[in-house]
């Protein structure tokens, strides 16, 4: 019997590379693990492409392309900014979910594409997700968890948390930490 996984299209989340400067080479080997979808700028097809990485789409600004392109990579316009031309891609081709490496996280940035499919962005030694209120999630004690402008979110009520500043806070227990708030969604982070 095989033991060959059969991946559906899309089946997985895209990967969407902004930036590999400092981002941990096995954390990378993982997000790869299920050969994603890899988005990238033309800034960085030459760097994956010698570091042997397959790059399935390239956003390439008007009127620029990569010298030689990998066999099955097509180009995207990238009009617009980089990360607007990759959720542009994203939403056009009906994707549900990507992860996104990226040299810092700003909420405001991804705020209208975590509206629309799921998302997860690794920046800074943090994995950055939104959540709907009632999240809660299994963590041992004393791990650090950040949410994001806490004191913008109406109602936020938190539970298995102690603060350790404005926005980052530690788990209190072996166990299940909450967040319940009125807002649409919120982002947090963990420690990766």
């Amino acid at each position: 019997m095989s033991s060959h996984h059969i991946v559906r299209e899309k089946q997985e989340p895209a990967l969407l590379i902004l930036n590999l400067d400092g981002f941990d080479a096995e954390n990378l080997g993982q997000l790869l693990e299920w050969s994603p979808v890899i988005i990238v700028p033309l800034s960085l097809y030459e760097k994956l492409w010698s570091m042997g990485i397959k790059v399935d789409v390239i956003l390439v600004p008007y009127g620029e392309a990569p010298i030689q392109l990998q066999e099955h990579a097509t180009m995207f316009n990238a009009q617009t900014n980089v990360l607007d031309a990759a959720f542009a891609y994203l939403i056009k081709e009906a994707f549900p979910a990507v992860n996104v490496i990226a040299a810092e996280f700003n909420p405001i940035s991804y705020r209208a594409i975590a509206k629309q499919l799921d998302l997860v962005v690794f920046a800074q030694g943090w994995k950055n997700f939104a959540v709907k209120s009632g999240f809660q999630k299994w963590k041992a004690a004393g791990e650090r968890v950040r949410i994001h402008e806490p004191t913008k979110i109406s109602n936020l009520k938190l539970s298995g948390l102690k603060a350790l500043g404005a926005d980052e806070f530690l788990t209190a227990n072996d166990g299940f930490f909450s967040l319940s708030f009125d807002d649409d969604l919120v982002f947090i982070s963990e420690e990766l």
